[in-house]
């Protein structure tokens, strides 16, 4: 059976605690019911205004175009949803309604942060994004592991802030721009070292912000947060770094610094998944699995296809969200299972390539990718092996017989892609007035080299050769491990 993390065990003790607060039923109610009409507010605008949408501008301060609106009507569903979760799971709480008003502050801070057109006021919602989550992770002032976890999480996002607000006010000063739209403007007479020290720091704020490596602690101590704060955080919170690095596309590319995108993203995705096998309770697996969706994300960066990075983060939010707050009933259920081998057949291995290679086909029609040979080849080569990889499962499913194991596979992956396709063009769409976010690259020989490493630890990983190396598996673990004094310290006093 998967080991429920001690904290989340801990924290249920806490939370049959009586709320000292009178009002909160009211306050629940009145934040949940507002966050939904929120919701509707943003999704009916969304649709009707889709094929028409203008921008608008407050001043160099604000400014509302599709993207807010996407990004609005996506973080307010999964705040809705969240709050509607908390208000039966954390009744009789004594933080309730603190936890409520904080998810409250969380949705408002990212709502500021994408319709922020100033850099002071980026600046300022990104530092309140991450005062709001770890307050939300650290909820539980009395209990000494969410303390140490609070504390912990806050350096990394002070760090992120710093980093943030150091990137940006370089490029300012020296070109006497303040605003997103002046500056994606005025790159191309920034000199590149200028233009270097900016990306590098604005870089170090998405990957401390999304836990990549080596900033992937940070989100592996953070159990202490309860399931709702859980699912915010690995739905909306790890996702402000795609937001952010498409906010500022024209300068990546005019820095030339995508490939050390890619190569970061790639990298981490790697090691995620590594360390995500070795996990034994389900909120640490769950951890891995996000830190590896999050360096996919960050090779879409790379790639300099920075929609398809949105979409998936927004593919991301609704599957973590629905795992983290469903993973309850997952540790109730499951039971010992020997691990699969795996091994395939020769017509198998036929059935699976075939599949694979119609799946990508199908991905580069529909998403308009074409067949060029450019930096989208890896984004059609990762379908494929996804496409392969399912295949592969339901085809080695003993409880199918022959003619569902020929129909199924085709019917899911057709039906996934023309989702993501159906996705990708909206988003697309709605992206149109922000400067180069789909721009592909030619291929260079880094990217080929580290697309080949890819693979190799991709197969590496599928093989299970990891398990007969023991200085990996040690090298892996360490790695998984969160901050000591947010587990396990202060049980005894």
């Amino acid at each position: 059976m998967n080991i429920e993390n001690n904290s989340e065990q801990d924290f249920s003790k806490n939370a049959i605690k009586k709320s000292k607060t009178p009002f909160e039923p009211i306050i629940s109610r009145l934040i949940t019911s507002f966050l939904w009409l929120l919701f509707l507010g943003n999704l009916v605008y969304l649709v009707l205004g889709f094929a028409s949408f203008h921008e608008w501008q407050l001043g160099n301060i604000l400014r509302i175009n599709g993207f807010t609106l996407l990004i609005w009507t996506t973080v307010t569903f999964f705040s809705a949803i969240v709050s509607s979760y908390a208000a039966n799971y954390l009744t009789g709480f004594r933080y309730h309604s603190r936890f409520m008003l904080l998810c409250f502050g969380f949705t408002l801070s990212v709502m500021l942060l994408v319709m922020s057109n100033h850099i002071a006021v980026l600046i300022f919602s990104w530092l309140l994004m991450g005062i709001f989550m770890s307050q939300l992770i650290g909820i539980d002032k009395n209990w000494g592991e969410a303390r140490e976890a609070l504390k912990f999480t806050q350096k990394y996002f002070f760090a992120g802030t710093l980093f943030l607000t150091v990137g940006l006010l370089s490029i300012a000063f020296y070109t006497n721009r303040f605003t997103i739209t002046e500056l994606s403007l005025a790159v191309g007479d920034v000199p590149r070292w200028m233009l270097m020290i900016s990306a590098f720091c604005i870089i170090g704020a998405a990957i401390v912000q999304s836990a990549i490596y080596p900033f992937h602690r940070w989100l592996l101590s953070a159990m202490t947060a309860p399931t709702p704060a859980s699912a915010l955080m690995h739905a909306g919170f790890v996702n402000g770094a795609g937001i952010l690095l498409a906010l500022f596309a024209t300068l990546l590319f005019a820095s030339k610094t995508l490939t050390i995108l890619f190569i970061i993203g790639g990298f981490t995705a790697i090691i995620a998944q590594f360390t995500k096998l070795l996990q034994v309770n389900v909120k640490q697996k769950l951890g891995c699995s996000t830190i590896a969706q999050m360096g996919f994300m960050i090779m879409q960066c790379g790639l300099g296809f920075f929609n398809a990075a949105i979409v998936h983060l927004i593919l991301h939010g609704f599957y973590k969200a629905y795992l983290f707050l469903s993973s309850g009933e997952q540790i109730a259920q499951s039971k010992p299972a020997k691990p699969l081998q795996l091994k395939i057949k020769p017509a198998q291995a036929i059935v699976v390539l075939v599949f694979g290679g119609l799946g990508a086909y199908l991905f580069a029609i529909w998403t308009g990718k074409g067949f060029v040979v450019d930096s989208s080849i890896f984004l059609t080569l990762i379908v494929a092996i996804t496409v392969g990889q399912a295949t592969y499962n339901i085809i080695k499913e003993q409880s199918l017989s022959v003619v569902q194991k020929t129909i199924v596979p085709p019917a899911l992956f057709i039906a996934g892609i023309g989702i993501y396709a159906l996705m990708y063009n909206a988003v697309t769409v709605l992206m149109s007035s922000m400067p180069m976010i789909a721009q592909p690259m030619s291929l260079s020989w880094t990217q080929i080299i580290f697309g080949i490493i890819f693979l190799l630890g991709f197969f590496i990983m599928k093989l299970g050769v990891y398990k007969k190396l023991p200085w990996l598996y040690v090298k892996l673990m360490n790695l998984s491990q969160p901050y000591n004094k947010s587990v396990l310290m202060y049980k005894s006093k």
